[in-house]
């Protein structure tokens, strides 16, 4: 007994052993596998920390379990910048007995638990997640998979998905994915439990959003038929907030067509449910909500979903005595009933019927009431009525409005009875009266309440006829802290739309905030407005701007306004405008734009067909004045930030508006340069600004510059200018300009000032900077004196040649010729006096930073030194002497501080000037130069081909890289759901870059 009790206890301590020995003794097979498995199947950027796989028999047993940290895949071009999935951790089970004794191990289960998954389409269909490489791949191209799949399980864990179809116009974010699938995945036909939940925080179709912040769960069975493509549902059990339904049927996908049908069920008759879809209600407090009140819901989805036809659907939404308290006030919501009939027998969206034949509710003791039929979506034929009235100050003791205080009566009454028919000219017949008498709201945020709120509408038309229509806004007005504004409004006839209303009155507008805050913006200041207007939107379309009167004034004082798209802030101290039928003179503006001061007088005309008409353009004459205008600060994403360092970003400008403008400007701050008696005009117009006959003084000198700033293409902006520049300093120029420090490093090392007069073009980064490689231009450079010193090109030149005139120069009377061709600035031959000797230089640089240059000089022989008078002694009686001029031709190259000195042809400087005073006995020394010179543009024709290629790929890379952010406006939705999403999940911690694998496959 004793023996046999040894021996089982043996033979369990070795199970246990070989348990725990097996997930070391198998890990680096596994980690392979799994490596091996990714290179073959995904075509992507996969980041994976092979150090980070661990392995565990026990987390999932019968299965050995593999756990990976820290996993993400990047997509590909164009989705290079977005994480297609970025997981926390990622399990994959293993079948023990093929680990152990199979040569390859079976894949049975799949865990991801945090993280997120950001998928993407654009327009033209192109997906990131289209990953997987092609299965028709040869042998040659990569090793089959020799993986073998049998997954039961797949598990996913508090993850976030955005779904961003741009193609569809469909977007979803989900949060805190909770979801768990078993069955057999590796039949085509199997059954497949899920049960899931998430967070819906959008869901938008074509623009509008369906759902919002909802809480969603489900329980469902789905068969799956992949030969077919049919997903069928058994009945499962769904929820949505506190609504309960069910959910049957089938969908099938077997072409590009989708079939289905689905029945919908409610599965709790409690008007509580419905309820909770109501927004604002579904709070913490909504288990505390006392209800009654029963619900029945019902719904038909059948047929085919193309671009041309919709499913059939019938769905009906009945509440019958419907209830509902929030336990700490005093009145209920009562008497709710309503019944809902949608309806589409066709599949044409437009045959879509809508009933109401119920609705009524009492807020408290006030009730209201109505019902609608709508016949379709093409006629709008409908008979409809709706009936109210409501004590706001009951509101109060209804819902829990915090800190707001509301008073006075509405009353409502409607009816709409007819068809539409815009050839016809007929609409429905309309009665509709509004009135709200003696309104009043008092804010906990300011003690002020609006009075005295008083409104009078109707809406008639009694014929049904287009030119019967009314709509007669006889008064509205309000009292704050005494100020009264009071107007009327009349419109008549829909097809001519005839208008005519006044507005007189003075508004707080930081009061007015204060009673209804707005988010991220503050507003202040005061309104004051005498205003008539009237004329026809047929003048309108007919363009007769004339026949539109406005008549009045308005006066602006203490204004201010700062939100998140304008953080700067504008004030203005006050400002007048009148308004005549055509134009706005504004006789009076004193502003600060950020910290910039800016007066302006002038006129705008043809106000009313740019507010009202389509593409018409605002014309205008202003004058703007400061003392100090600071352009960085509104080229800057942060007003907060150091305008000095912060980036610049391109400025659009709009098409719709042309403006001459006369500027006059103290001093102006425009990137690193402070410029000085800033004047000029410009024009705007069609979306380019022009400027003629600007100056301004600075960098020692003064600037004249006349030209154009064309982003009409923002990717590409462009710009087209011509420069006088005069006395400007060559070492504060090299501080302040990019191009200087590209094509002329050499300012660095000069004290003095120069003249010139460009002309140059070229596009603009997304930081408003010449973009180096794309330049061209022409002009001469002068400089009538400088001094260069501490240059590496004059200590290399000595170094080579041994003479001794020192590392510095003096520069006189130099005129430079450049011209500049997609970022490679030409230098034409131009002579100088280097040192005592006379030169002539000539050569190139590109935006690269690289030079290219030849220096033809003509030296005295004896001031080469020893080696010239042995040279001179060997040929003596040959009439030279050390006052005989050696040619001499050096090749610079490489960059302006790391540059590269070598003479001409590679020879040796005894080779150099054996030749030269032997040519000089011969008559032939011209010919030293000339060949260098020939060799030189020869080599400087193959170097400017080169650089010209290398400009092109450059302006073609950031052409594409801009072109990423076409569809800025989706962007920002999609980075506006991550934000809510965001919290939801710690975020993954990135794998270390010394151990982290990144397979790109391309």
């Amino acid at each position: 007994m004793k023996k046999t009790l040894l021996i089982i206890l043996g033979g369990f301590l070795f199970l246990i052993a070989a348990a725990i020995a097996v997930p070391f003794v198998f890990k680096d097979k596994i980690a392979a596998r799994i490596d091996q498995e990714i290179a073959q199947s995904v075509d992507a950027q996969v980041i994976v920390d092979l150090d980070k796989v661990s392995l565990s028999i026990f987390r999932r047993f019968p299965n050995i379990s593999a756990t990976i940290e820290d996993f993400g895949i990047v997509g590909n071009a164009p989705f290079q910048n977005d994480t297609l999935l970025s997981i926390r951790e990622l399990a994959v089970d293993f079948n023990l007995k093929s680990v152990l004794f199979d040569d390859y191990p079976t894949l049975t289960g799949v865990h991801l638990d945090g993280g997120s998954l950001y998928v993407q389409v654009l327009k033209d269909g192109t997906a990131n997640y289209d990953i997987m490489r092609d299965s028709g791949q040869s042998e040659a191209d990569t090793a089959a998979s020799t993986m073998r799949i049998g997954i039961d399980q797949i598990e996913v864990s508090n993850l976030n998905l955005v779904y961003d179809d741009r193609q569809l116009d469909y977007f979803m974010a989900l949060g805190g994915i909770n979801a768990l699938g078993e069955g057999e995945f590796t039949t085509n036909v199997y059954e497949l439990p899920i049960k899931l939940e998430a967070m819906i925080a959008d869901i938008s179709y074509g623009g509008v959003s369906y759902l919002s912040e909802k809480e969603f769960e489900g329980d469902v069975e789905l068969g799956v038929d992949l030969k077919q493509m049919k997903f069928s549902l058994a009945e499962g059990d769904f929820r949505l907030n506190d609504f309960l339904f069910g959910l049957s049927g089938y969908l099938a996908m077997p072409g590009d067509d989708i079939d289905m049908d689905l029945n919908l069920v409610g599965k709790d008759n409690e008007f509580k449910s419905i309820l909770s879809l109501v927004p604002g209600i579904y709070t913490e407090s909504f288990s505390s909500l006392e209800t009654s009140g029963t619900m029945d819901f019902q719904g038909k989805i059948k047929g085919i979903y193309n671009e041309e036809t919709i499913p059939t659907f019938d769905v009906s939404l009945k509440i019958a005595d419907g209830m509902f308290k929030y336990p700490d006030l005093p009145r209920p919501v009562k008497n709710v009933n309503l019944g809902l009939h949608v309806k589409n027998e066709t599949g044409i969206v437009e045959q879509t019927a809508v009933d109401i034949p119920t609705f009524r509710l009492d807020f408290g003791s006030n009730p209201i009431s109505g019902r609608l039929h709508l016949s379709d979506l093409v006629s709008y034929t409908m008979d409809g009525v709706l009936n109210g009235k409501l004590n706001l100050e009951e509101l109060n003791s209804i819902f829990p409005i915090e800190g707001m205080t509301l008073k006075g009566n509405l009353d409502v009454n409607a009816t709409a009875k007819g068809r539409y028919d815009s050839v016809a000219g007929i609409i429905p017949a309309i009665d509709a009266k509004l009135q709200l008498a003696d309104g009043y709201a008092k804010s906990a945020d300011y003690p002020a309440p609006i009075e005295n709120l008083n409104v009078s509408a109707l809406v008639q038309n009694p014929s049904g006829k287009m030119d019967d229509f009314l709509v007669d806004l006889s008064r509205f007005g309000f009292v704050l802290e005494g100020e009264a504004i009071q107007g009327n409004m009349k419109l008549r006839d829909l097809d001519k739309l005839f208008w005519e209303g006044q507005v007189v009155g003075g508004v707080d507008l930081e009061k007015i905030l204060a009673i209804f805050p707005m988010e991220d913006m503050s507003m202040a200041g005061k309104i004051k407005l005498d205003v008539a207007t009237k004329g026809s939107y047929a003048a309108v379309e007919a363009g007769k701007y004339q026949q539109l009167e406005t008549r009045g004034t308005m006066d602006v004082s203490n204004f201010s306004y700062t939100s998140v798209d304008v953080p700067q802030g504008v004030q203005i101290a006050k400002a007048k405008a009148e308004f005549t039928p055509e134009r706005i003179n504004l006789t009076e503006f004193d502003s600060k734009l950020g910290q910039s001061p800016v007066q302006a007088t002038g006129y705008l005309s043809n106000y009313m067909g740019y507010l009202l008409g389509e593409g018409d353009v605002l014309t205008g004459q202003l004058a703007l004045n400061s003392s100090r205008f600071d352009v960085n600060e509104w080229m800057t994403e942060d007003a907060s930030a150091d305008t000095t360092s912060a980036p610049l970003t391109v400025i659009e400008l709009p098409k719709d508006i042309d403006f001459n403008m006369t500027v006059a400007a103290n001093e102006v701050l425009y990137d690193n340069l402070n410029l000085k008696t800033v004047k000029g005009d410009m024009r705007l117009k069609d979306g380019v600004l022009r400027f003629s006959d600007a100056s301004m003084a600075t960098l020692g000198g003064t600037i004249g510059l006349s030209g154009s700033y064309d982003p009409r293409d923002l990717a590409a902006p462009k710009f087209d200018f011509s420069l006088s520049l005069a006395d400007l300093s060559i070492a504060e120029a090299f501080r302040s300009f990019n191009t200087v420090k590209v094509f002329a490093p050499i300012a660095q090392h000069l004290t003095g000032k120069f003249n010139s007069n460009l002309a140059f073009s070229g596009n603009l980064g997304q930081d408003m900077m010449p973009l180096l490689a794309s330049l061209d231009g022409t002009g001469l450079l002068k400089v009538a004196e400088a001094a260069l010193k501490d240059s590496k090109i004059l200590s290399g030149i000595t170094s080579l040649t041994n003479l001794k005139d020192g590392n510095s120069l003096q520069l006189k009377n130099i005129a430079i010729p450049i011209t500049i061709n997609n970022g490679v600035m030409d230098v034409r031959p131009f002579d100088v006096k280097l040192w005592d000797y006379q030169a002539k230089v000539q050569g190139s640089a590109g935006f690269d930073g690289s030079i290219n240059y030849l220096i033809n000089m003509d030296i005295p022989a004896g001031k080469f030194g020893a080696q010239a008078n042995a040279l001179l002694a060997s040929i003596s009686g040959t009439g030279a002497s050390e006052s005989t001029t050696i040619p001499l031709a050096l090749n610079l190259t490489g960059s302006y501080n790391a540059p590269k000195i070598a003479l001409a042809g590679g020879n040796s400087m005894e080779t150099l000037l054996a030749n030269a005073l032997k040519s000089r006995v011969s008559g032939e020394s011209e010919k030293l130069q000339a060949e260098a010179t020939r060799q030189f543009n020869a080599a400087q024709d193959s170097i400017k081909q080169q650089l010209q290629v290398k400009a092109t790929a450059l302006q073609d890379s950031v052409k594409k890289e801009l072109g990423k952010q076409t569809d800025a406006t989706k962007d920002k939705a999609v980075e506006e759901a991550k934000k809510l999403l965001k919290g939801f999940l710690p975020k993954p911690a990135p794998a270390k870059p010394d151990t982290t694998t990144t397979q790109n496959n391309p």
